[in-house]
């Protein structure tokens, strides 16, 4: 471009603009551009999880439609599966190895399938949250949402396999002798505690998995061993009479041990307050509270992180 004047021709070149001289980052901030995945504030979280509310229930409904698809017992084995494990149990820990000493046996054959029933709801969240990201990943990546709807979605639906189970434990317990009475309320707010624990644990477990995709294949170990000293084929305070009381609290202060209680109390008429720890719902909330917000708050401080390399 140029100008004519009366001592020739003037070269004038483009206007200068005024983004010279501004940084990438002054220049996102002027033109309201933020970094695509970037991590939203707690509160925004907490607000863009509630909105995906409808999502979460629908993704945990037809994971557990398609869970047993391709079996000819379909869903029937969300409640064959716990109750075969425990007839195993039954056979080796009841009759061989005499672990329902200090119950008697219409007491003990409730007490061993509500502890198989409970545990197993544990137990499936944190195998589910280690693969909610790392089995995912086309979702993960192929869209964006907060990524804490996946575990979240797993925990509700082993919270609904577990529903469906609860049917044939209510019949098992009446079959030896447990009437329903109002105490069978108490099973909601336990419930409800155990789920909010187990939703946490999966938080937890999803971020791990995320990074670790091994993990998958230790947690089975972990979580064996977690059910062998949580007492489900066994009273704890029967088996552990004569040891040290400090070994017997631990294990009924851990919080698998102490949401099968609660259950087992709520159901069956044999099992008293005589078999709980002190304090034992203060401690189920305790464990509820503390797992689910450090779960959440872990998980979210690694959002923009899952799905990437």
């Amino acid at each position: 471009m140029s100008e004519s004047t009366h001592d020739g021709p003037v070269a004038v070149g483009p206007r200068p603009s005024p983004d010279d001289g501004l940084t990438a980052a002054e220049l996102a901030a002027k033109y309201g551009l933020t970094v695509s995945g970037a991590r939203p504030s707690l509160p925004a979280y907490v607000r863009q999880l509630w909105n995906r509310r409808h999502f979460i229930v629908a993704f945990s409904r037809a994971k557990l439609a398609a869970q047993y698809s391709q079996a000819k017992l379909g869903q029937l084995w969300q409640v064959v599966t716990p109750l075969l494990n425990a007839l195993v149990y039954y056979l080796i820990f009841g009759l061989i190895l005499d672990a329902g000493r200090g119950l008697p046996k219409d007491v003990y054959i409730p007490f061993l399938v509500t502890g198989v029933f409970v545990f197993t709801f544990t137990q499936t969240s944190v195998m589910s949250g280690v693969r909610a990201i790392s089995g995912n990943l086309g979702l993960v990546r192929a869209l964006h949402f907060p990524r804490a709807s996946l575990p979240v979605s797993f925990a509700l639906q082993q919270l609904q396999q577990l529903l469906v189970s609860m049917i044939v434990l209510f019949v098992v317990v009446m079959v030896f002798g447990s009437r329903p009475s109002l105490s069978w309320l108490l099973i909601l707010p336990a419930l409800a505690l155990q789920f909010a624990f187990n939703t946490g644990l999966a938080l937890i477990m999803a971020r791990a998995g995320a990074h670790t995709p091994d993990l998958a294949q230790l947690m089975p170990f972990v979580t064996r061993t977690w059910m062998y000293a949580s007492g489900v084929m066994f009273s704890i305070p029967a088996m552990l009479e004569g040891r040290p009381q400090w070994i017997a609290d631990v294990l009924q202060w851990n919080p698998a041990a102490v949401y099968m209680d609660l259950i087992r109390f709520a159901l069956i008429d044999g099992y008293g307050s005589e078999n709980l720890p002190p304090h034992v719902w203060a401690v189920a909330l305790g464990w509820a509270v503390l797992i689910l917000a450090g779960g959440f708050v872990y998980f979210w401080k690694a959002e923009e992180r899952y799905g990437r390399g």
